[in-house]
């Protein structure tokens, strides 16, 4: 092991909108851990649970995450969004703030954010993670006011790394390749997976269903699940994303129902399910492909970024998609009989873009 790149110290601040980005930070943290860097996270709540768990020896900071609550209805969620604006731009100033605080009391070699918009330094080499350098609104003109603010806070970091592929076919389309590139160094380091297929085992369930996502839509959609479940004779797994809560007992004799699994459980689920059903967060995205399951994403509603993605797979036929209004016994009987066209995927660009990155500092 080349001993310049021993010891490095990096801190990791993962975002607290869903625990996807701390799953995908899960990654780059193993990677990180083989080149003997000595890592520090960043979080607070559900975040710190799930990374704790996975990373009992790792370093700990709390840092306050921002609770962004969305609407119960599809139409007013924009607005939820628009109101809580002061907010976020509060929050971002705090981070910024709490981190020039930490800077002075540790000395971090580099900080990698993923999509923490105030996580940077000017004085250290920062990092910014995001598979979405372009905002989708359905809304042309907003789209580009929101792309200019994406930028303005995205310039101020050294380097963006991008989740996914460079070249097409890639995972999230526009979203993720736009006309218009930031500023800074931009690099495509494909997507991240804590899973890696090993092997086709015995299949046990019919469905797996992944529940996750802000409230009040995460028990809006677990409610769907659960009804749906009542309705038919196919075995169910559901993992409800609620790590450090306690389980509930269910009734239901064709479900079985965790909280929460860690990866190795969580991959093994995953692998012994024919279908998995989720919302069509990023990394659940990324999780799924990786191990070519046949999926069906059911978008967050109101989150225009999972509606483009759930259409961007579907014309790839990567994925099977519907509306959450829609009728779920109906689309699941569609989903069985769907043509799904599994892409080739290289799981191990990040490792390279991740040993240079430290080998540089």
């Amino acid at each position: 092991m080349n001993t310049d790149i021993q010891h490095k110290k990096i801190l990791i601040a993962p975002l607290d909108w869903g625990l996807g980005h701390a799953a995908r930070c899960m990654v780059i943290i193993n990677d990180l851990q083989k080149l003997n860097c000595d890592i520090t996270i960043a979080g607070s709540g559900k975040i710190k649970t799930l990374l704790q768990n996975e990373f009992p020896n790792i370093n700990f900071l709390d840092l306050p995450g921002y609770k962004i609550s969305y609407s119960k209805f599809k139409r007013l969620l924009p607005l939820k969004i628009l109101i809580q604006v002061p907010k976020i731009l509060k929050i971002i100033r705090f981070e910024n703030k709490w981190l020039k605080n930490i800077l002075e009391m540790y000395k971090f070699d580099a900080i990698i954010s993923d999509n923490r918009f105030g996580f940077y330094s000017k004085k250290i080499t920062s990092v910014f993670i995001t598979h979405q350098l372009q905002i989708k609104t359905n809304l042309s003109w907003l789209d580009k006011k929101l792309q200019h603010l994406n930028y303005t806070y995205i310039n101020n970091f050294h380097e963006c790394w991008v989740p996914d592929f460079k070249e097409n076919p890639n995972i999230a389309g526009e979203l993720s390749h736009p006309e218009i590139l930031p500023e800074i160094i931009v690099k495509y380091m494909g997507p991240l997976s804590r899973f890696k297929k090993i092997t086709t085992g015995k299949i046990r369930f019919k469905w797996m269903a992944i529940i996750s996502g802000p409230e009040p839509q995460r028990t809006l959609f677990e409610k769907k699940i659960f009804d749906i479940a009542s309705k038919t004779n196919d075995d169910f797994l559901i993992v409800r994303g609620l790590p450090g809560e306690k389980e509930n007992n269910f009734s239901l004799s064709n479900c079985k129902v965790f909280n929460h699994l860690n990866t190795a459980d969580m991959q093994e689920a995953i692998e012994s399910s024919e279908f998995i059903i989720s919302r069509c967060g990023y990394t659940t995205v990324m999780e799924i492909l990786a191990l070519q399951k046949k999926s069906v994403f059911i978008p967050t509603p109101g989150q225009t970024e999972q509606e483009y993605l759930a259409k961007h797979l579907s014309k790839q036929n990567w994925c099977y998609t519907f509306d959450q209004k829609e009728d779920f016994t109906e689309h699941l009987g569609n989903a069985k009989t769907f043509e799904y066209n599994f892409p080739e995927i290289n799981m191990q660009q990040h490792t390279e873009i991740i040993t240079n990155f430290i080998n540089a500092l």
